[in-house]
């Protein structure tokens, strides 16, 4: 067994992009951090089911944490294996590309660009998005 397999866990990185939802959130972190509330209004479910997703994905060494304060932020990291590195950035890319993924992406932008913030998130501190969707360095 080589150092980079008991490092990184292969299988649990496919089954942590094995999942809609996980990949619906790597799409809308996209190249910034962005705070669990803001995930949670933009596809438009509860709190628990999010941070379930988050912590697989978090668990699969693809998602990094940040607390400030009662906020966590959440950002996209490469795994430590590079070829694993390479399959996900294709992914990355790949789903970018899907209309409904460019649709939660869009949704994620009306929020954090909304003069307005809704109720439950007013207090939480916006994430920096622009307006496209970069692919992920190759």
């Amino acid at each position: 067994m080589t150092e980079t397999s008991t490092a990184f866990n292969l299988e649990t990185f496919f089954l942590a992009l094995g999942d809609r939802t996980r990949l619906r959130l790597l799409n809308l972190m996209g190249e910034t951090e962005v705070c669990v509330c803001f995930l949670v209004e933009a596809l438009e479910t509860n709190q628990p089911k999010i941070s379930r997703h988050l912590a697989c994905l978090r668990q699969a060494g693809i998602v990094a944490a940040r607390r400030d304060g009662k906020w966590i932020h959440y950002r996209i990291v490469d795994p430590p294996d590079p070829q694993a590195a390479q399959v996900f950035h294709q992914i990355r890319e790949w789903i970018s590309l899907q209309e409904d993924m460019q649709q939660d992406r869009a949704r994620l932008l009306g929020i954090c660009c909304a003069t307005q913030l809704p109720v439950r998130i007013q207090t939480a501190p916006r994430p920096t998005l622009s307006g496209n969707h970069p692919a992920p360095a190759s």
